[in-house]
């Protein structure tokens, strides 16, 4: 490594030796300042020295098609002074260096981590493509700010649901946490807080009335897909999920207590279903193919369903349910047994709800039950109802 004496003339001609892809000259006039030229002309100046633990260390002091020498020199002696008082001068330049744009962030720590418990990740995936990603993944993660967020959600409510911006602004909050949880260089506040959630207007709550079940039920026997038959009337009778009915295996099922275990639910844990008369009979009647353990296998392919929205749709439409969801049948178990009298606590553990406000979403009573159990009371003491049947003289107006 050639040592001289520089000067602006000198770096002015210096070009890179031939057969050399980059050469390094070292100044005698100021420790550890190192100009660089590549093979392509480019001219770099660094600085060498020790740190702290004794590593040499070189670091990049700038451009020398902008920098003049005097001005390197310049930044040399002080970097070396604050070096010689255990400063690092060039701290913040790797701490920089350091802070992750998000796209990266999201690809190299959020997603990996994901994967190993989050069975909604299909969705974050989506919501990470489609709205995230575009606008804010080739940002560095301190540079998005709160002002940022806002400007997206007002851009996303041009086109989009309250609920749809809602689950944008949910994931970009819960990656932020994760980053300032796993100390995240240069992360430290997160740019949605304090950012509230839209009003949901938007929730659809449908109910089937037990003479639309009928009719459902009913025009199943006629579809094309001969399984849809079982599927549909397994999940209006246990309130069961489309997934936990789809994946059902026999395996599961305990025929002596009637008890259909569900070893993975949305929140991770396994659940227990009671298996009512209608669904045991319903399990009796599925013609089973020897050696697949799926309850409700494709007969095709022997695997559980990718979809049967086609032949659920045709269903649906045919007895003018098109607004009914395969969601909807899950609401339509709560309803009904809310409706018998079944408290929200047993209505709470047969869906394998964490919480009992969500329960109560579920808990959809129709006028009928209202007035049949404020009547209970009139029934319970009668002398109330007939304490009151007398005859009232009529009063004149003046």
């Amino acid at each position: 490594m050639p040592k001289t004496t520089l000067t602006q003339c000198f770096i002015d001609n210096l070009s890179c030796p031939v057969g050399d892809t980059k050469c390094d000259y070292f100044d005698t006039k100021t420790t550890g300042l190192i100009v660089q030229v590549l093979m392509s002309g480019r001219k770099t100046y660094y600085l060498r020295y020790q740190n702290d633990r004794g590593k040499t260390v070189q670091k990049r002091l700038g451009n020398a098609a902008i920098l003049k020498l005097a001005q390197v020199r310049d930044l040399a002696v002080k970097c070396l002074a604050q070096i010689s008082m255990g400063e690092d001068p060039f701290a913040n330049q790797v701490a920089l260096r350091a802070i992750p744009k998000l796209a990266d962030f999201i690809t190299q720590q959020y997603l990996p981590y994901a994967k190993t418990y989050k069975r909604s990740l299909i969705c974050d995936v989506g919501v990470i493509k489609n709205h995230i990603n575009p606008v804010f993944g080739s940002m560095y993660m301190d540079e998005l700010k709160k002002q940022d967020v806002i400007q997206l959600i007002s851009k996303m409510l041009e086109t989009y649901a309250p609920g749809t911006v809602n689950r944008v602004v949910i994931l970009l909050r819960y990656i932020y946490n994760l980053a300032i949880r796993w100390e995240t260089a240069g992360i430290s506040k997160n740019p949605t807080a304090g950012i509230p959630l839209l009003e949901e207007n938007n929730q659809k709550e449908r109910y089937l009335t037990p003479e639309e079940a009928r009719k459902l039920v009913a025009a199943l026997k006629g579809s094309e897909n001969k399984m849809l038959q079982f599927i549909i009337p397994m999940l209006i009778l246990t309130g069961a999920r489309k997934m936990e009915v789809q994946k059902a295996r026999w395996v599961d099922i305990n025929w002596e207590q009637r008890i259909w275990r569900i070893p993975l639910t949305k929140s991770g844990k396994a659940r227990h279903v009671p298996i009512s008369d209608g669904a045991l009979m319903i399990l009796e009647s599925i013609p089973r193919i020897e050696g697949c353990p799926w309850i409700f296998p494709n007969p095709k392919t022997h695997k559980p369903y990718n979809s049967y929205y086609n032949s659920w749709n045709t269903v649906r439409k045919s007895v003018g349910l098109g607004d009914v969801r395969i969601h909807d049948l899950r609401h339509s178990f709560a309803s009904f047994l809310v409706n018998s009298g079944r408290s929200l606590y047993e209505v709470q553990r047969i869906l394998g709800h964490t919480q009992i406000s969500t329960t109560q979403r579920y808990a959809h009573l129709s006028q009928d039950s209202l007035l049949t159990a404020a009547n209970e009371i009139g029934k319970a003491i009668p002398s109330l109802m007939t304490a009151y049947v007398e005859e009232v003289p009529l009063l004149k107006c003046a």
